[in-house]
């Protein structure tokens, strides 16, 4: 009996403290929590999407673009170094494209133990979606629904920066916020120069990009975010700086990222599966700045339209411009930029290792996905990424 007692004193306890943290500013933890400890994790991984309210991005059943595949892709031996790091990092998938054909595609881990067919589960692209979402405005631009990149901000969200994190009017806290805010253009989110008050933190629950990832309202988070640096001076690599740009080209256009993702990337370049965009909530907003949930092949054929100069999709000039450094020297526009024994690479990169390397030397791209990173020495361009690049041109460059 007083076993029973103890049992329903702790539930009413743990009933309670939920109950409090509901209904204040860390609500959004209640959902982190669910994603993550109770389902064994420490913090977001790449198969979470299944559990985020999320919307379809369908493909064109009636258009694949169809990859040349070796035969042996699946057997083909890899080194050591390559085998161990792919351990290491728990991968769940690695794909080399080489001369337009897959030459190597491995499945790992989670995927590989799935009852699925693993080329066809999707993972979360994490921050590779900054790369998406970027190509989605450059086409918007193609479009002339968006004049340029230098276009402000504020001509789509006027409330940008009108807010500091505590509510109030950001122009009583420092009025040069206001001027900084109203300079504030496409162009600064989307090479990482915006000066945002934003602390890019992985660890404490209590961060900006946790309250975001977990939330139920990133517009409303995004408003609470004022400009606190002279916008196109500083690098600093910000996740609110994409959500913002996401949300700007969703006004432009009048329709949702995922549509606009559906219409103008996915069944124009005949993608293999359908994929989807996780939301705040039900029905709500895409988080552009993270997650977007497609399969390790059809990353590598976002890869792949890069590798040919956007395939009349995308301008090939912008993408060009885009794998050049801009303030950083390993990061363009929404492009990460990194070099390993003389071998030059750009990529897209998304959290715990998520990446689409373009190796253009050797008409080469590398995808792979998983659960972690080794970060070395090297940072920001990890020793894992590395690894993957200089093994991949060992193997197959030939």
């Amino acid at each position: 009996m007083k076993l029973v007692q103890r049992i329903l004193a702790v539930l009413g306890i743990l009933a309670i403290a939920i109950g409090i943290l509901a209904v204040s500013p860390y609500s959004y933890l209640i959902k982190g929590i669910r994603l993550t400890y109770l389902i064994g994790e420490k913090s977001a991984n790449y198969l979470d999407w299944m559990d985020f309210d999320s919307r379809d991005v369908h493909n064109d059943t009636n258009k694949i673009w169809e990859l040349a595949m070796a035969e042996n892709r699946q057997t083909v031996p890899l080194n050591q170094r390559l085998e161990s790091m792919l351990t290491e990092t728990q991968s769940g998938a690695f794909l080399v494209f080489r001369n337009d054909t897959l030459v190597c595609e491995r499945y790992l881990g989670a995927l590989a133990a799935s009852s699925e067919t693993p080329e066809y589960q999707l993972s979360n692209s994490f921050s590779m979606a900054k790369t998406i979402t970027c190509l989605l405005v450059q086409k918007a631009i193609q479009e002339k629904i968006i004049p340029s990149w230098d276009e402000p901000v504020r001509n789509y969200l006027d409330w940008v920066g009108v807010l500091d994190q505590s509510g109030n009017p950001s122009i009583q806290t420092n009025p040069k916020w206001e001027s900084w805010a109203d300079s504030l253009t496409l162009r600064h989110l989307v090479t990482m120069t915006a000066g945002l008050d934003w602390d890019e933190s992985y660890v404490s629950p209590f961060g900006i990009t946790a309250k975001i990832y977990y939330g139920s309202d990133a517009e409303k988070t995004m408003k609470t975010i004022p400009v606190i640096r002279k916008p196109g001076t500083h690098y600093q690599y910000q996740s609110g700086a994409t959500q913002l740009l996401g949300l700007a080209l969703s006004k432009a256009t009048g329709k949702t990222i995922s549509a606009l993702t559906e219409e103008w990337l996915w069944k124009p370049l005949g993608m293999e599966s359908s994929a989807k965009w996780q939301l705040d909530r039900a029905n709500g907003k895409e988080l552009n700045y993270c997650c977007f949930d497609a399969t390790a092949r059809d990353f590598g054929r976002l890869g792949l339209m890069v590798m040919h100069h956007g395939k009349s999709i995308i301008d090939s000039a912008f993408l060009a411009q885009a794998q050049q450094p801009y303030k950083s020297p390993n990061y363009g526009h929404s492009f990460w930029l990194g070099e390993v024994d003389g071998i030059k690479f750009s990529y897209y990169q998304g959290l715990n290792g998520q990446y689409i390397c373009l190796l253009p030397q050797y008409n080469m791209v590398v995808v792979r996905t998983g659960h972690g990173v080794k970060k070395g020495n090297s940072f920001p361009v990890f020793d894992c990424v590395k690894t993957y690049v200089k093994e991949a041109v060992a193997l197959f460059a030939k």
